[in-house]
């Protein structure tokens, strides 16, 4: 007799918070064609985890502990180039968006979604497709031809974050005070800011950074 192959879409969630698995592993069940066949709480877990159990389709997080999820989903498709994953999380800035786009991501979607609706979304990522939500993709176009942020212009805003004025900064990146000053002036143009303040907390809520 011949072995029974199934044909249940395989999946693994990758995410720190343990109601959030409990609560998709509730909603994979009621669809008969998937199965949640492993998880992980990490970056590093989830790289572990999918050269063991090579899933059909991967739920990532982006906020993780240790490796990042965008940084997980480069070594796993660099390992696997015909990995199908799909971030599932809670971060909405444009910048995480585009990284994980860039890194291979084949859907986005917000935990807030209707699950019908991601049950929807990891159907059609097993079948090859991309799924971006009009939400998503509107943001994308707001900031499509923008500059970015230089690694530079980055440090100095996460050090303004920190509360670290501009002798401190250039104490720390080792750069004048002239030189902070002018990168906080471009990178308050860049995001068309109003002051240093003001920069700073776009950088945030476009994830540029996490504090």
């Amino acid at each position: 007799m011949s072995a029974i192959i199934s044909s249940s879409i395989r999946v693994m969630c990758v995410d720190d918070h343990p109601i959030v698995r409990q609560g998709l592993s509730a909603v994979l069940a009621s669809d008969p064609n998937m199965e949640l066949i492993a998880e992980a709480t990490s970056g590093e877990d989830a790289v572990h985890a999918y050269r063991k159990y090579r899933p059909d389709v991967t739920l990532m997080d982006l906020h993780l502990p240790g490796m990042t999820g965008v940084e997980a989903i480069i070594a796993i498709r660099g390992e696997f180039p015909n990995a199908r994953i799909a971030v599932m999380t809670t971060e909405v800035g444009d910048v995480q968006i585009q990284r994980a786009l860039a890194a291979g991501a084949r859907a986005y979607m917000h935990k807030g979604m209707p699950m019908i609706d991601v049950l929807a979304i990891i159907h059609e990522v097993h079948a090859g497709k991309v799924r971006v939500p009009p939400s998503v993709a509107t943001q994308l176009v707001e900031h499509l031809g923008e500059k970015h942020l230089s690694p530079r212009e980055l440090q100095v805003l996460k050090l303004i974050a920190s509360g670290h004025r501009n002798k401190e900064i250039g104490m720390e990146l080792a750069i004048s005070e002239e030189t902070v000053k002018m990168h906080v002036k471009n990178a308050t143009a860049k995001l068309s800011a109003k002051d240093r303040t003001h920069a700073v907390s776009i950088a945030l809520l476009r994830g540029f950074f996490t504090l």
